[in-house]
């Protein structure tokens, strides 16, 4: 063979040898990409337990539990149980992370009580709108038109509209006076992770919240009968814009809620009410929600899953509601989700970190300002009605945890004839019931609306793999 060809087939061996001997190392780089994801950092609150303030995973299977659903890619995620309060299974509940517009659940559970009744009928001006962020989620308010105090909360609930948000913080006194608000109900809640500098959700500088501090606020929120219809509400006409000389026509929404609307790829979840959702770039999806299977309900929040198919933050989470109510009663839970602060009897789990996030405004003598729902305001709705006693949900009604296929219209009731609503002097028996049942089938479509992160742009509200965004128009056609 000529000295030549020799050479040539010598360094064609060594170009292929090296790309044989390379390749395993590129794959390998390839299957440590999730190296690259942000860590939680190295001390966590352990309010509520030492095992909550553990990085990681935290689960303690009992003989016959079943193994946690594979592939969760949240980067931090719970499951609890809503009446005794016992936590499951965890992963990095106490990071503190943007919430996106889960946070409307603080924001609802803390000016709803004061706006009574919902009835109460208020015009629109421009400056209330001023505020909204620059590709806001929006439900479509116009500025001199006519709204309830219930349309509002639809806007907040179902669109998630930040233009909602800002017209009920102005009729609440402001929106500096609704965040400060929100700040001392999330420390009388110990939701001690939050940090809140905007009532709508907009990620902001310091913004932040856990996993467990959403499951705290949601659980609060739920025991409102206000709040757990709004937040079980598949679909409702919306006002639209009044025209001289024309009746004033509506439209429909629909709730953003994947796991009640159901969508391509993700199914209603059976035994779904609520809560919220929301989307960022900065905070990624994020999820809190609530089930009721076989007389047992269940709590469980995601935030910021990586993976990338369509719906991830909801199929994890459905996943977890399934893993829970299978797992119930054969596991030793990690933790416990406490008590407000004005019932915590000093029996309750505490931890390293039970004190308010950086930059956390408290009220006076660290007392939330917000007006608490009393169970005696009522103990029928949607779902389960729930009172704080002892420092534990208990329950008061009929577990039929099911979901509103529409808003009631004016003058008709949703209930059956068989239900009857709680007086206050039954509110705090243990036999109470209030049998509900809703239509839970909803197959219409939410549609897409946007949230601005405010450094990255425009992003579709709880759901980024959709149509686009509606970040200034309402929409008009029907799911």
């Amino acid at each position: 063979m000529p000295a030549l060809k020799k050479i040539a087939l010598t360094i064609t061996s060594a170009a292929l040898l090296s790309g044989f001997v390379l390749s395993p190392a590129a794959a390998a780089d390839k299957d440590t990409s999730d190296d690259k994801q942000p860590k939680p950092p190295s001390t966590m609150s352990s309010l509520g337990g030492e095992q909550l303030g553990k990085a990681g995973t935290q689960v303690n299977l009992g003989p016959g539990a079943p193994v946690l659903p594979k592939k969760l890619s949240g980067r931090s995620w719970i499951v609890a149980d809503a009446e005794s309060g016992d936590v499951l299974a965890a992963h990095n509940s106490h990071w503190r992370l943007p919430p996106a517009s889960t946070l409307k659940m603080l924001f609802a559970d803390t000016v709803l009580p004061a706006l009574q009744p919902t009835t109460l009928a208020h015009k629109v001006t421009e400056n209330e709108l001023s505020g909204v962020g620059e590709g806001s989620s929006l439900v479509g308010i116009k500025e001199d038109h006519t709204y309830t105090v219930h349309d509002l909360w639809l806007g907040v609930f179902l669109r998630s509209g930040n233009d909602a948000v800002h017209v009920l913080s102005e009729m609440y006194g402001g929106v500096q006076k609704t965040v400060d608000a929100m700040q001392a109900h999330a420390e009388e809640l110990q939701a001690l992770d939050t940090v809140v500098v905007s009532p709508d959700g907009y990620d902001a500088p310091r913004q932040v919240s856990s996993a467990y501090d959403l499951t705290l606020i949601a659980r609060s929120g739920l025991q409102k009968k206000d709040f757990r219809e709004y937040a079980a509400t598949a679909s409702a006409d919306f006002p639209g814009e009044k025209k001289k000389g024309k009746k004033r026509e509506s439209f429909e929404i629909s709730n953003t809620n994947r796991l009640i609307t159901g969508d391509i790829g993700v199914d209603p979840y059976q035994g779904i009410a609520g809560v919220k959702n929301g989307y960022t770039t900065h905070a990624g999806n994020t999820f809190t929600g609530v089930a009721e299977r076989n007389g047992k309900v269940l709590l469980v929040t995601v935030m910021n899953p990586s993976a990338e198919e369509s719906h991830a933050v909801y199929k994890e989470a459905a996943h977890l509601l399934d893993w829970g109510f299978a797992a119930s009663g054969k596991v030793t839970p990690v933790g416990q989700l406490v008590p407000p602060r004005s019932l915590d009897t000093g029996t309750g789990i505490g931890g390293k970190g039970a004190t308010p996030a950086a930059g956390a405004v408290q009220g006076p003598g660290g007392k939330a300002e917000a007006t608490h729902a009393s169970a005696s305001n009522g103990s029928s709705g949607v779902g389960t009605a729930l009172a704080i006693i002892g420092g534990l949900l208990v329950v008061l009604a009929a577990a039929v945890f099911l979901v509103n296929r529409r808003w009631p219209m004016a003058g008709r009731t949703h209930r059956t004839e068989t239900e009857t609503d709680a007086t206050a002097a039954d509110a705090t028996a243990a036999d109470a019931t209030a049998a509900e049942t809703k239509d839970a089938e909803d197959t219409g479509k939410a549609g897409k609306s946007a949230e601005d992160t405010g450094e990255a742009g425009k992003d579709a509200e709880g759901d980024p793999e959709g149509a686009g965004a509606t970040a200034s128009a309402a929409p008009t056609d029907k799911p």
